[in-house]
């Protein structure tokens, strides 16, 4: 890794503690493949290592960081009700492509499809902001504004992906099959903040924390944010 880019992360080990990082899941659904980053098990509940957990969120960033600034594509998916708005937050930052909310289908295995709906969407909008649609009744505007808002409902973030991302970023590796599963075909490497009861081989740079916890997984986009931002 290139010695210019090598950053200390700033990510305080008693904050992490109070976002409740450390918190896993129950020892009942608990992934043995995760067993490396988990320091304890307390009350049936795994306690994860932060010290690792630090360890990998800066080797995640290095990793993000040398590949954007050799020009490459980071996806950020936030498919979580606790990280949705922080995925975006940081993407939008960044000048990152994202989805967040709900994947959709083929976003990286049928991806001529997935940037026609969005040229499409970018059409619309502009005959509507040319007056183009000023001809027609005030019920057919109305249907094509409503068209052009569930376009942006599912593509408003995929307008900066003109290409097949480098690397797709997931704040949830347990709750982002789908994506990764794209990913993985299509041989796109793979980030994820990845919980106990996740299978860490499924990626190349797992984050082990509570993805469960906004605070927890609003601590990491964050620092993420903060670092990419140089």
């Amino acid at each position: 890794m290139s010695n210019e880019l090598i950053t200390a992360n700033p990510i305080d080990y008693e904050d992490m503690l109070k976002s409740g990082m450390h918190f896993g899941r129950k020892r009942t659904v608990f992934n043995p493949k995760m067993s490396k980053y988990v320091f304890t098990i307390r009350n049936g509940i795994c306690i994860i290592d932060l010290l690792k957990t630090k360890t990998q969120i800066d080797d995640s960033i290095q990793f993000l960081k040398e590949t954007m600034t050799a020009g490459g594509t980071v996806l950020f998916v936030g498919l979580t009700k606790q990280s949705s708005d922080g995925v975006r937050a940081l993407a939008e930052a960044i000048g990152q492509p994202y989805v967040a909310n709900r994947w959709i289908g083929g976003c990286l295995t049928n991806f001529k499809v997935i940037t026609s709906r969005v040229r499409k969407l970018e059409e619309m909008e502009r005959q509507l902001a040319t007056g183009e649609l000023d001809k027609y009744t005030k019920k057919e505007r109305l249907m094509f504004e409503r068209q052009i808002a569930k376009l942006k409902r599912n593509f408003e973030g995929l307008r900066k992906l003109g290409k097949l991302p480098d690397v797709v970023f997931v704040s949830s590796l347990k709750e982002s099959a789908l994506p990764i599963n794209e990913a993985r075909i299509m041989g796109v490497k793979v980030v994820a903040v990845a919980n106990t009861d996740a299978n860490p081989e499924h990626v190349e740079f797992a984050i082990p924390a509570n993805d469960r916890s906004k605070k927890s997984v609003d601590m990491i986009l964050d620092i993420m944010k903060e670092e990419l931002k140089k």
